[in-house]
């Protein structure tokens, strides 16, 4: 016989967005990483895995450097 249980949590729906870039992200990465409101502030299309785990999905400041704007990061120009 198997059991199966039930999520405790409603789902909030497929359309859960990145408040910074707006792609798509799954309710379970916003339960996870995001904020206290199950919303993600960033997500691996905006950041790096590094920030994400620091606590950039949940809005808050870390020390590394933003793959954004940080140069050799994520597609910004690397000087040689």
């Amino acid at each position: 016989m198997v059991g199966v249980t039930v999520a405790p949590w409603p789902s909030a729906g497929t359309d859960s967005t990145c408040c910074h870039c707006e792609a798509h992200v799954s309710d379970r990465f916003c339960r996870v990483c995001g904020d206290n409101s199950d919303r993600a502030h960033r997500c691996s299309e905006c950041d790096s895995y590094r920030r994400l785990t620091r606590g950039s999905a949940v809005g808050k400041d870390v020390s590394i450097p933003d793959p954004e704007i940080a140069e050799g990061h994520h597609g910004g120009e690397a000087t040689v």
